[in-house]
C-alpha cells in the first residue's frame, strides 16, 4: 500500500523520515527536480540532496524532461524511494505525463515504494492542481492539457502556510477554495505522512 510523505520544505522535517525507516543507510532514492527547471530560486534542490545523503540514502538524479523512458522506467523500478522536489507544480505536471513518468511513477507508488513530495512534489498528488495557481504560474507549461493531478491523496495539500514568500498566496487559496474543496494547509516544519490512506500531520522536532 502507499507511503507517502508530503512535505513544504524537505529540510526542515528530513528527520521524521529516519523515524519511519531505521534502515536508510545505502538504499537509493530517484531524485526528480524537473519542477525547479523553470523557477529562478532553486536553493531547496541541493538542500534536499543534502538532507537525503545525511540520511544515508545514496541521491540518483532522473530529470524527465530529458530521460528517456528506458532511464525513467529503470530508475523508478529499480532504487527504493521516489522523491520529487519543489518548484513549478504546473510543469511538472506536464513533463510527468509528457514523458510517461506519471504512469511508472503510480505503478511504483501503488506497490508501496515510499514517497517523498516538497512542495510542487507534494500537490501533485492531489486530485487536481488548479489551486494552486496562486503560488505557482500555470504559463510555465504551455503544453499542458488538463490540470488533473496523479489522485493518489482525496485531500489538496497546501504547503508553506504561514511561511514567506508564501504566506499571503496560502491565505488567498484558502479564501477562494475552502468551502469547496478539502484543503491540508501546512507549513514548512510539518510533514503530512499518509500511510495506506490514512493522514496524519507530524511537526518536525529539531
Amino acid at each position: 500500500m502507499a507511503k507517502l510523505f508530503l512535505t513544504s520544505y524537505f529540510a526542515e522535517v528530513a528527520s521524521a523520515i529516519a523515524s519511519f525507516d531505521k534502515r536508510l543507510e545505502g538504499k537509493r532514492v530517484t531524485f526528480i527536480p524537473t519542477a525547479s527547471i523553470p523557477e529562478e530560486i532553486t536553493f531547496y534542490v541541493e538542500d534536499a540532496k543534502k538532507e537525503l545523503e545525511q540520511l544515508g540514502l545514496i541521491v540518483d538524479e532522473l530529470e524527465v524532461s530529458k530521460a528517456s523512458v528506458d532511464e525513467i522506467k529503470y530508475k523508478l523500478q529499480n532504487n527504493e524511494y521516489i522523491y520529487v522536489t519543489g518548484g513549478n507544480t504546473y510543469f511538472l505536471l506536464q513533463e510527468l505525463r509528457r514523458s510517461g513518468a506519471d504512469k511508472i511513477l503510480l505503478e511504483q507508488i501503488r506497490l508501496g515504494k515510499p514517497y517523498i513530495g516538497e512542495s510542487a512534489g507534494t500537490v501533485i498528488l492531489s486530485p487536481n492542481i488548479a489551486y494552486i495557481q496562486e503560488m505557482d504560474n500555470p504559463d510555465a507549461a504551455k503544453n499542458l492539457e488538463s490540470y488533473e493531478g496523479l489522485n493518489l491523496v482525496h485531500f489538496y495539500p497546501l504547503p508553506h502556510y504561514g511561511n514567506q514568500p508564501f504566506k499571503d498566496a496560502a491565505e488567498l487559496v484558502i479564501s477562494k477554495y475552502s468551502d469547496e474543496l478539502e484543503l491540508a494547509p501546512f507549513s514548512n516544519n510539518q510533514l503530512i505522512a499518509v500511510i495506506d490512506g490514512e493522514a496524519e500531520t507530524w511537526i518536525a522536532v529539531s
